[in-house]
């Protein structure tokens, strides 16, 4: 079994120019009695929304605001213009029809929701004729997120023919299944637990489409179409003392593709990069799951950070 390493960062921007970066939401329940791990409390949702607005943030089509945020990487210098916003929903759960859609419509505010197809109708989730409705209201998108929902990275033992075909399976499967239901073909694949590697990001890229994790951050100029950043939202990450910072933050400014594969080969991975001039490497810190804040060196104006244990 591969043993995956998460790191994050936490930079002070305030000395950073500024850039519009989007901040993508991801939600799975809105409900009080489903299981808190995957849940955002009802008063909890209604909370963050009124922050955002409070905040005076966009929120946009995420396939939009997407495409916008990468474009500015072709722009000359940075703008000044405050983050926008997107709201995500994975797997489709009747909570999002029945609590979280009637808010969002009273707020105006446009979402996507990624259904893993094989899923619908069944108890917990809505049914056809839901998403249907759905996906006929303005500022609506209904999105893939896999057929059956399955650990879509290649399992040890898989052969190479045997992960294409699976793959190729559930993802074509689920994009021909929402085409023929809803009449939606929207380029935009939610990776099923956030899971992705490079073959998996290569099978996007064959079918232009755009992939979303579940690994925090903003997108950004630095970021990269197959392995999109969101931040999860559910009760023990989305409280309201740390949710103006998430809103308001800005994408490190590293090159997605100088990052560590999804699925790691060495663990602890090393993470490299060279230290922009607009960054000094006193603001930096960075933490290890379990393992607390860990060491940054820095030479010749490289970064390196390796966590001490895999």
């Amino acid at each position: 079994m591969v043993r995956r390493t998460l790191l994050s960062f936490a930079l002070s921007f305030v000395a950073l120019p500024a850039l519009a970066d989007l901040v993508v939401l991801q939600y799975h329940h809105v409900s009080d009695s489903t299981p808190s791990s995957t849940s955002t409390s009802v008063s909890l949702f209604d909370a963050q929304m009124d922050m955002i607005a409070d905040l005076k943030l966009e929120v946009v089509p995420l396939q939009a605001g997407t495409e916008q945020a990468l474009a500015r990487a072709e722009a000359d210098g940075g703008n000044d213009e405050p983050n926008q916003l997107a709201i995500t929903f994975d797997d489709a759960y009747d909570s999002v029809y029945a609590t979280a859609a009637p808010i969002l419509s009273s707020m105006d505010y446009p979402y996507t929701v990624f259904v893993n197809t094989e899923a619908v109708g069944r108890h917990g989730y809505m049914t056809w004729e839901q998403l249907a409705e759905l996906e006929q209201r303005d500022g609506v998108t209904i999105a893939n997120h896999s057929a059956d929902h399955g650990h879509l990275a290649r399992k040890p033992g898989e052969t190479a023919e045997q992960w294409n075909s699976r793959i190729d399976r559930s993802l074509d499967a689920a994009q021909a299944t929402l085409a023929e239901k809803l009449g939606t073909e929207a380029p935009l694949f939610a990776y099923p637990y956030g899971e992705f590697d490079a073959a998996l990001e290569a099978k996007l890229a064959e079918r232009d489409w755009y992939g979303y994790g579940q690994q925090s951050g903003p997108i950004g100029e630095s970021s990269s179409a197959t392995r999109l950043p969101r931040f999860p939202m559910a009760n023990a990450y989305g409280q309201l003392n740390g949710l103006p910072d998430k809103l308001q933050s800005k994408a490190f400014p590293v090159s997605a593709e100088e990052l560590p594969d999804g699925v790691m080969t060495n663990n602890p991975p090393v993470l490299t990069f060279a230290l922009p001039s607009s960054m000094k490497a006193s603001r930096l810190t960075c933490f290890a799951s379990g393992q607390g804040r860990i060491d940054i060196n820095v030479e010749d104006g490289e970064v390196r950070v390796q966590a001490p244990d895999a």
